[in-house]
Order: C-alpha cells, then structure tokens, then sequence
C-alpha cells in the first residue's frame, strides 16, 4: 500500500466527502477533500495529489470538465469517477488519458480501493 499517497476527493455531496474521506484515511491514505472541482483547480493542489478521485456530475464544472482541464494543464493525475448515475463511462478527448476506473454510487469500496492501489502503482 503506497501510505504516503495524497488522495484528492472531488464531490459536491458532503456525505460522500466525509465517507471517503474517512475509509481512505482508516487505510492509511492522507486525504484531501472539495467539494467542488473548481476549488479543486484553485488550490493548485495537482502537484501533490497521487491520486484523484471525482464525481461527474456537479454544479459548474462536472468531473469531465475537471479532468479535461488538468490534461491542457499537462497534470496527468490517475483519476477515478464515482458518479450517482450510472450508465455508460464519460467520452474523453483524443488528449487525455483513459481514467482509471468508473464507479456508480453506491460502490463497492474494495473494489475502489484496489482499483486506487493499481492507479497508484502505475503512477503517473
């Protein structure tokens, strides 16, 4: 388990926030919450966050806005998306990389954390 890993939460509901927040922190991760992508993107927090975990749907800017916007940035940040409503995973640009893993609300959190163990583990 990479203990040091910086994990970003991104998620306007504040339960979810708190919930995976503390699960990734009873698994040893150090964890970042926000919870909106654009106070995400005004920390300049990106350089020191391994992983990033974020919903899709949100007020102004959505989780693929988000994640577009870090790829123009050249911040190629292993990412996963949690969204409440499933379906088929976001359409990307040609420029961004494939996410990491998409999972639908609710999840199963060993699967989410193994899935955050492999992102890790490739890096960036």
């Amino acid at each position: 388990m990479f203990k040091s890993a910086v994990i970003a939460v991104v998620d306007d509901d504040e339960r979810m926030l708190v919930s995976l927040d503390s699960l990734l922190r009873a698994y040893g991760y150090t964890v970042k919450t926000y919870s909106s992508a654009l106070a995400f993107l005004d920390t300049g927090d990106c350089e020191h966050t391994d992983c990033l975990i974020s919903d899709i749907q949100m007020p102004g800017m959505c989780g693929v806005e988000l994640y577009e916007a870090l790829a123009a940035k050249n911040a190629h940040i292993p990412t996963l998306f949690i969204t409440g409503k499933p379906g088929l995973p976001p359409q990307f640009s040609a420029r961004v990389r494939k996410p990491e893993g998409y999972f639908s609300k609710p999840f199963d959190t060993q699967a989410l954390l193994a899935c955050i163990e492999r992102a890790l583990k490739r890096g960036r």
